[in-house]
Protein backbone atom coordinates (compact mmCIF):
# COMPACT_ATOMS: atom_id res chain seq x y z
CA UNK A 1 0.00 0.00 0.00
CA UNK A 2 1.60 3.48 -1.06
CA UNK A 3 1.12 6.22 0.96
CA UNK A 4 1.06 10.31 -0.05
CA UNK A 5 3.03 11.90 2.91
CA UNK A 6 2.13 15.35 1.65
CA UNK A 7 2.06 16.74 -1.72
CA UNK A 8 2.73 20.40 -3.82
CA UNK A 9 2.10 22.16 -6.82
CA UNK A 10 5.63 22.97 -8.07
CA UNK A 11 6.59 24.66 -10.87
CA UNK A 12 10.39 23.25 -10.63
CA UNK A 13 10.14 19.74 -10.78
CA UNK A 14 9.10 19.32 -14.50
CA UNK A 15 10.09 22.04 -16.76
CA UNK A 16 7.55 23.63 -18.69
CA UNK A 17 5.02 22.11 -16.54
CA UNK A 18 2.73 22.74 -13.28
CA UNK A 19 3.05 19.66 -11.31
CA UNK A 20 1.05 18.07 -8.52
CA UNK A 21 3.97 16.97 -6.73
CA UNK A 22 2.84 13.69 -4.82
CA UNK A 23 5.70 13.23 -2.00
CA UNK A 24 5.40 9.14 -1.81
CA UNK A 25 6.39 7.78 2.05
CA UNK A 26 8.70 4.59 2.89
CA UNK A 27 11.17 5.25 0.59
CA UNK A 28 14.09 2.45 0.61
CA UNK A 29 16.84 4.42 -0.49
CA UNK A 30 18.34 6.56 2.43
CA UNK A 31 20.01 8.46 0.53
CA UNK A 32 23.03 10.37 2.73
CA UNK A 33 21.88 14.18 2.84
CA UNK A 34 18.43 13.54 1.23
CA UNK A 35 16.04 16.49 1.68
CA UNK A 36 13.37 14.93 2.97
CA UNK A 37 14.37 12.31 5.82
CA UNK A 38 10.83 12.24 6.51
CA UNK A 39 9.59 10.05 3.53
CA UNK A 40 11.79 7.26 4.33
CA UNK A 41 8.92 6.44 7.51
CA UNK A 42 5.66 4.63 6.40
CA UNK A 43 3.36 7.73 6.64
CA UNK A 44 0.64 9.60 5.03
CA UNK A 45 -2.77 8.89 3.80
CA UNK A 46 -3.19 5.92 1.63
CA UNK A 47 -3.12 6.80 -1.98
CA UNK A 48 -6.48 5.52 -3.40
CA UNK A 49 -8.90 6.78 -6.51
CA UNK A 50 -10.71 8.69 -3.97
CA UNK A 51 -7.38 10.67 -2.91
CA UNK A 52 -5.96 11.37 -6.60
CA UNK A 53 -9.19 12.13 -7.90
CA UNK A 54 -10.08 14.64 -4.93
CA UNK A 55 -6.14 16.07 -5.91
CA UNK A 56 -6.71 16.13 -9.71
CA UNK A 57 -10.42 17.64 -9.78
CA UNK A 58 -9.40 20.29 -6.64
CA UNK A 59 -6.29 21.59 -8.93
CA UNK A 60 -7.93 20.66 -12.27
CA UNK A 61 -6.78 22.36 -15.71
CA UNK A 62 -4.17 24.69 -13.23
CA UNK A 63 -2.10 21.53 -13.44
CA UNK A 64 -0.38 19.78 -16.46
CA UNK A 65 1.88 17.13 -14.49
CA UNK A 66 1.33 14.86 -11.95
CA UNK A 67 4.69 13.43 -10.82
CA UNK A 68 5.17 10.61 -8.13
CA UNK A 69 8.49 11.84 -5.74
CA UNK A 70 9.43 8.44 -4.63
CA UNK A 71 7.80 4.87 -4.29
CA UNK A 72 10.50 2.83 -4.81
CA UNK A 73 9.60 0.78 -2.56
CA UNK A 74 6.52 -0.46 -5.18
CA UNK A 75 7.34 0.47 -8.43
CA UNK A 76 4.89 -1.76 -10.03
CA UNK A 77 2.32 0.93 -7.57
CA UNK A 78 3.71 3.73 -9.19
CA UNK A 79 3.38 2.36 -12.84
CA UNK A 80 -0.34 1.53 -11.70
CA UNK A 81 -1.31 4.85 -10.35
CA UNK A 82 0.28 6.29 -13.44
CA UNK A 83 -1.46 4.54 -15.75
CA UNK A 84 -4.71 5.70 -13.80
CA UNK A 85 -3.76 9.13 -13.98
CA UNK A 86 -3.21 9.03 -17.73
CA UNK A 87 -7.29 7.56 -17.89
CA UNK A 88 -8.51 9.75 -15.85
CA UNK A 89 -12.17 10.86 -16.44
CA UNK A 90 -12.83 13.90 -18.24
CA UNK A 91 -15.45 14.92 -14.93
CA UNK A 92 -12.44 16.25 -13.12
CA UNK A 93 -11.29 18.36 -15.62
CA UNK A 94 -9.06 16.86 -17.81
CA UNK A 95 -9.71 14.62 -20.88
CA UNK A 96 -8.26 11.09 -21.14
CA UNK A 97 -4.27 11.29 -21.49
CA UNK A 98 -4.32 15.23 -21.45
CA UNK A 99 -2.19 15.11 -18.05
CA UNK A 100 1.55 13.70 -18.31
CA UNK A 101 3.06 11.88 -15.36
CA UNK A 102 5.93 11.79 -14.38
CA UNK A 103 8.78 9.60 -11.57
CA UNK A 104 11.03 10.64 -9.76
CA UNK A 105 13.11 7.00 -8.26
CA UNK A 106 16.18 6.87 -6.62
CA UNK A 107 16.85 3.99 -8.30
CA UNK A 108 20.23 3.73 -10.33
CA UNK A 109 18.68 3.41 -13.94
CA UNK A 110 18.16 5.27 -17.75
CA UNK A 111 15.06 4.14 -19.49
CA UNK A 112 17.28 1.89 -21.79
CA UNK A 113 17.76 -0.12 -18.79
CA UNK A 114 15.42 -0.35 -16.84
CA UNK A 115 13.52 -3.87 -18.20
CA UNK A 116 17.12 -5.09 -18.36
CA UNK A 117 18.17 -4.47 -14.49
CA UNK A 118 15.16 -4.92 -13.03
CA UNK A 119 12.01 -7.61 -12.79
CA UNK A 120 9.57 -5.14 -13.51
CA UNK A 121 6.74 -6.35 -15.49
CA UNK A 122 5.33 -2.79 -16.80
CA UNK A 123 6.66 -0.79 -19.63
CA UNK A 124 8.41 2.68 -18.77
CA UNK A 125 6.22 4.59 -21.87
CA UNK A 126 3.40 4.54 -19.00
CA UNK A 127 5.56 8.14 -18.16
CA UNK A 128 6.35 11.18 -19.73
CA UNK A 129 9.53 12.10 -17.77
CA UNK A 130 11.33 10.34 -15.34
CA UNK A 131 14.46 11.16 -13.34
CA UNK A 132 16.96 8.22 -12.04
CA UNK A 133 19.52 7.80 -9.51
CA UNK A 134 19.96 8.01 -6.02
CA UNK A 135 21.10 11.74 -4.47
CA UNK A 136 24.64 11.44 -3.96
CA UNK A 137 25.59 14.39 -1.34
CA UNK A 138 29.37 15.01 -3.34
CA UNK A 139 28.03 14.90 -6.61
CA UNK A 140 24.59 17.28 -5.92
CA UNK A 141 21.27 17.10 -7.02
CA UNK A 142 20.04 18.08 -10.63
CA UNK A 143 21.08 21.61 -10.48
CA UNK A 144 24.71 20.36 -10.13
CA UNK A 145 26.98 19.75 -13.17
CA UNK A 146 28.56 16.87 -11.34
CA UNK A 147 25.27 15.40 -10.63
CA UNK A 148 24.50 11.25 -11.01
CA UNK A 149 20.89 11.74 -11.51
CA UNK A 150 19.65 12.36 -14.67
CA UNK A 151 16.12 13.40 -15.77
CA UNK A 152 14.85 12.52 -19.34
CA UNK A 153 11.58 13.42 -20.94
CA UNK A 154 9.91 11.26 -23.71
CA UNK A 155 8.81 12.27 -26.95
CA UNK A 156 7.13 8.83 -28.66
CA UNK A 157 9.39 5.60 -28.04
CA UNK A 158 12.50 7.60 -27.67
CA UNK A 159 14.30 9.00 -24.28
CA UNK A 160 15.79 12.71 -24.13
CA UNK A 161 18.06 13.63 -20.99
CA UNK A 162 17.07 17.00 -19.89
CA UNK A 163 19.07 16.87 -16.96
CA UNK A 164 21.07 20.43 -18.40
CA UNK A 165 17.86 21.59 -18.53
CA UNK A 166 18.36 22.34 -14.36
CA UNK A 167 21.07 24.22 -14.71
CA UNK A 168 19.80 27.20 -16.87
CA UNK A 169 19.73 30.15 -15.10
CA UNK A 170 15.63 30.86 -15.19
CA UNK A 171 16.21 34.22 -17.02
CA UNK A 172 18.08 32.13 -20.43
CA UNK A 173 16.09 31.35 -23.18
CA UNK A 174 15.85 27.74 -24.21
Amino acid sequence: MMRVASFDIVFQEIPGEVTLALNLSGCPCHCKGCHSPHLWEDTGEELDEALLDGLVERYGTMITCVAFMGGDQAPGEVAHWAEYVKNCPSSIGHRPSSLKVAWYSGRPLTPETFNTQTSFDFPLSTFDYVKFGPYVEALGGLKSPTTNQRFYKRSGDEWQDMTAVFRRSAFEKN
